[in-house]
C-alpha cells in the first residue's frame, strides 16, 4: 500500500514576530514525538511559518501503524496452577486478560523465579483513524502570553481562523473552537484569495501563487539578497543585524525589500539615537558607508509586491521624520538640563518599595565603589574616576530622551556627560558600567568602571536576597542570574585579587548598615554563596571543564575566580598522565583519613616513632609554604607539582604507619598530622571528587 503525504495547518490572527520560530519548532517536535508513539513511519517531516500560519508536512506517511509482538508478564509458576496441576483462575484470567488461550501461556525466568508470559500480537490501526488526534498536539502548544476569543475555553496565542488536514486527498475531521478541518488555506492578506489544495505536496506552491512565502529560511534569504542587491546597486554598505531580520522575517509573508532616505540634518544627532529610532521602533535596516558612518538612508521589508513602492517609501520616510523630530528635540531639551539638577530628581523615582529610590541606590553603589578601591588597592586616578562614574551613572534616567527609548540609558549619559565637560574616562564608564549587559557581552574597557559594574551588580543581587527575591526555577524578573554571570566575568577577565566571599560582605555590609537586611546575616550569606557557585560552574563548564574537575576545585568556598579556573584547565590537562592517577590517590588517602579528627590539635613531633613520620612532618612544613605561595602569586601549575610530587612520601607513609594505633596519643598526633596536611592538599582541590574510568 502506497504512502501518502499529510499536511497540517494552522491559520491565525497574526502572531507576533516572537512567537513564531518557537511555536513551529515546539509542533515540529510535539508531531514528531507523537508519530514516533504511535509506531507511524515517515519519510521526512517540514516545519513551515508565517505570521498567520504554522503547518507541518509529512511526506511519505505510512498508511497504518506497525503491527507490533510483545510478551506480557503474567502470575509466578506457583501461583499459575492449583494443588491438581491445573491452571489457576489467576493464570486464566491472565490469559483471558491478554486475549490468548491457556495453550499459548510459556514460561520464563527472571531472577531465579519462573513466571507465566503470552505472546500478543497486535495489528496496527490505519492512519487515518489516528490523525484526528493531532487535535490535541495543536491544542497543547503553550505561547508566552494567551488569549481567549468569543464564548470559547481554549487558550491560544492567537484566534484559530482555519484548519487543513489533508491526508493525501482525504481531509482528516475534527474541529476546534467550532472551525472545521478542510483542504482550504487562503493566501496573502491583501494580495491573496482563498485557495483549496488538492494534495499536501502543492501547498508552498499553490501559496506562493498566493503570495505567501510558506517557509522562514526561504523569507529571510529572500530579504537578504533583497538588501544585498540594493547596497550593490547605491554603493551603501548595511551591516545586518541578525535579530532584526529574523523578526522582520516573521513580520511578513511576502517579502519586498524598499529603500527610503531622511534629511540630512539628523546625522548631527548620536549615531546610536538614528539607529534605535530605525532598527527597534520602526524595524528599518540603518545605511552606512566604508568608514561606518551612518548615511542619511535605510531599507525596510514591505509584506506586499513591487506595487506602488514609491507610495510606501514615502510613507514610511514620513513616519520616520516624525521620530526623528521627536528625538531631535528631546536631544535640545536634555542638554539643558544641569547633572546636578537631573541627580536631584532620581530621588523621586522609586527603585523599589523595600529598597528606596534610584538616589538610595546610587548612594549604595557610591559606597561599595569606596570599599572596593580600597580592597583592591588601586591608584587615586582609578578611585577618583569609579567615584565620579557611581555618583553622576544614573543621571541620564531622567531625560527625555532615555524615557522615549530605554535602551539608550547609559549610553546617552556619556554623550550628556561629554557634553557638561565630564573627562572622557567617566563619560565612558557611565555607559559601560551596564556591561557586561547580556551574555557573551564584554566587560567595561577599564577598571574604574569595571568596579562601579562590580558594585552596582552586586548591590541589586544582595539587596534582592536580603528582602526575600531570590530566583527560583525560570523565574528571574529582575535578572540577577544575568548579573551575577557578570560579576563572576568580570573579576575573571581582570584578573581580580579578591575572593567572592569579599565582594559579597562588601555589599551585605553596605546593605546592612542602612537596616535593608529582612533575614538573618548567615542566612543571606549561604544563600548568595550557592547562587554565586552555580553562576562560576556555569563558566567551568562554558570552558569544557567536566563536571568531576569543577566538583573538585570547588570547594565550599568560592575564592579566587581567576585560580579557580586555572586549577580546573590544570586537572583537566594533567588528568590525561599515567601518574595522576597514582597522585589522586595518595592525596586523597590523607584527606579520607583526615575525616575522622574530631578534636583537632597541635602536631607533636616528639611523639614520632619512625622516619617515615619524620619525612611526612617536613613535607608539610614545605608544602605549607610552596603551595601557599604558588597559589598566592596564582601559580596553580607550581603548586600542582609540588602536591603531586609528595606521592612517594605519603605512600611510604602509609606503607610503614598504623595511623589508627591502640596508643591514643600516638592516634590523635597522627590524626593531626593527617588534618594539617589534608588542609593544604584541600586548598588546591577535593582531590577525592576525580572520577576515574
Amino acid at each position: 500500500m502506497a504512502n501518502k503525504d499529510f499536511l497540517l495547518e494552522i491559520g491565525l490572527e497574526e502572531l507576533p514576530a516572537r512567537f513564531v520560530t518557537d511555536s513551529m519548532n515546539q509542533l515540529e517536535e510535539k508531531v514528531k514525538a507523537w508519530l514516533s508513539a504511535e509506531r507511524l513511519q515517515y519519510e521526512g517531516i517540514e516545519a513551515f511559518a508565517t505570521p498567520r500560519r504554522l503547518a507541518i508536512l509529512i511526506n511519505g506517511l505510512e498508511q497504518n501503524q506497525s503491527d507490533i509482538e510483545e510478551e506480557a508478564k503474567g502470575p509466578a509458576r506457583k501461583i499459575a496452577f492449583d494443588e491438581e496441576g491445573n491452571w489457576s483462575k489467576a493464570a486464566v484470567g491472565f490469559a483471558r486478560g491478554q486475549g490468548v488461550n491457556t495453550d499459548d501461556l510459556f514460561f520464563k525466568e527472571i531472577k531465579g523465579v519462573e513466571y507465566i508470559f503470552a505472546k500478543k500480537f497486535i495489528k496496527g490501526k490505519k492512519t487515518k483513524e489516528l490523525l484526528p488526534a493531532l487535535k490535541d498536539i495543536i491544542t497543547s502548544l503553550h505561547f508566552p502570553k494567551n488569549m481567549r476569543w468569543g464564548s470559547n475555553d481554549l487558550r491560544f496565542a492567537r484566534p484559530i481562523r482555519w484548519l487543513v488536514a489533508l491526508y493525501g486527498t482525504e481531509v482528516v475531521p475534527f474541529s476546534i473552537t467550532s472551525i472545521e478541518t478542510g483542504a482550504k488555506t487562503y493566501g496573502h492578506r491583501f494580495l491573496g484569495k482563498e485557495v483549496e489544495i488538492s494534495e499536501p505536496k502543492e501547498y508552498s506552491l499553490a501559496l506562493l501563487g498566493q503570495y505567501v512565502l510558506v517557509n522562514p529560511d526561504e523569507r529571510k534569504i529572500a530579504i537578504r539578497n533583497q538588501i544585498e542587491a540594493m547596497t550593490e546597486g547605491n554603493g551603501w554598505i548595511v551591516p545586518i543585524d541578525e535579530d532584526l531580520l529574523e523578526e522582520v522575517t516573521h513580520l511578513v509573508e511576502y517579502p519586498t525589500a524598499l529603500s527610503g532616505s531622511f534629511d540630512e540634518d539628523f546625522l548631527t544627532l548620536p549615531k546610536e539615537v538614528l539607529i534605535t529610532s530605525m532598527r527597534e521602533h520602526q524595524r528599518y535596516f540603518p545605511v552606512e558607508n566604508e568608514k561606518g558612518e551612518l548615511l542619511p538612508y535605510f531599507i525596510t521589508v514591505r509584506n506586499g509586491d513591487h506595487q506602488h513602492l514609491e507610495n510606501v517609501s514615502k510613507g514610511n520616510e514620513k513616519v520616520l521624520r516624525a521620530r526623528l523630530s521627536d528625538a531631535a528635540f528631546f536631544y535640545s531639551e536634555d542638554q539643558k538640563l544641569a547633572i546636578n539638577d537631573a541627580l536631584k530628581r532620581l530621588e523621586q523615582i522609586v527603585y523599589h518599595e523595600e529598597l528606596g529610590s534610584i538616589g538610595d541606590k546610587v548612594r549604595r553603589v557610591g559606597e561599595g565603589v569606596n570599599k572596593l578601591t580600597e580592597l583592591l588597592l588601586v591608584d587615586a586616578n582609578t578611585k577618583q574616576t569609579a567615584s565620579r562614574i557611581a555618583e553622576i551613572g544614573k543621571f541620564d534616567l531622567v531625560t527625555q530622551m532615555v524615557y522615549e527609548f530605554p535602551e539608550l540609558q547609559g549610553r546617552m549619559g556619556e554623550v550628556y556627560s561629554e557634553l557638561a565637560g565630564e573627562p572622557n574616562e567617566v563619560a565612558k564608564g557611565i555607559n559601560e558600567h551596564y556591561q557586561p549587559r547580556f551574555a557573551g557581552d564584554n566587560s567595561p574597557s577599564t577598571l574604574a568602571a569595571t568596579i562601579v559594574s562590580l558594585a552596582e551588580k552586586l548591590d541589586t543581587i544582595v539587596t534582592c536576597f536580603a528582602i526575600g527575591l531570590i530566583p527560583t526555577g525560570s523565574q528571574d524578573p529582575y535578572a540577577l542570574r544575568r548579573q551575577a554571570a557578570g560579576v563572576v566575568q568580570m573579576v575573571k577577565d581582570y584578573s581580580l585579587d579578591v575572593k567572592v566571599e569579599q565582594l559579597l560582605e562588601i555589599s551585605l555590609e553596605v546593605a546592612e548598615s542602612r537596616n535593608l537586611l529582612k533575614r538573618e546575616t548567615e542566612e543571606i550569606k549561604v544563600d548568595l554563596i550557592d547562587f554565586f557557585r552555580l553562576r562560576v560552574k556555569a563558566l567551568l563548564q562554558e570552558e569544557g571543564v567536566q563536571y568531576d574537575v569543577i566538583d573538585a576545585v570547588l570547594t565550599n568556598e568560592i575564592g579566587h575566580v581567576p585560580t579557580i579556573i586555572k586549577k580546573a584547565l590544570l586537572i583537566s590537562e594533567v588528568r590525561e598522565q599515567e601518574s595522576f592517577k597514582k597522585v589522586v590517590e595518595a592525596l586523597s588517602r590523607v584527606t579520607n583519613i583526615s575525616k575522622k579528627v574530631t578534636d583537632k590539635g597541635e602536631i607533636n613531633p616528639k611523639l614520632f616513632e619512625k622516619n617515615e613520620e619524620n619525612e611526612l612532618y617536613q613535607l608539610y612544613i614545605d608544602l605549607s609554604s610552596k603551595v601557599k605561595q604558588a597559589l598566592k602569586e596564582n601559580n596553580v601549575q607550581e603548586a600542582y607539582d609540588a602536591l603531586a610530587s609528595s606521592e612517594p612520601v605519603i605512600n611510604q607513609y602509609f606503607d610503614h604507619i598504623m595511623v589508627m594505633a591502640e596508643d591514643e596519643k600516638l592516634r590523635n598526633n597522627r590524626l593531626n598530622q593527617m588534618s594539617a596536611l589534608a588542609e593544604i592538599i584541600r586548598s588546591f582541590a577535593q582531590f577525592q571528587a576525580i572520577v576515574f574510568a
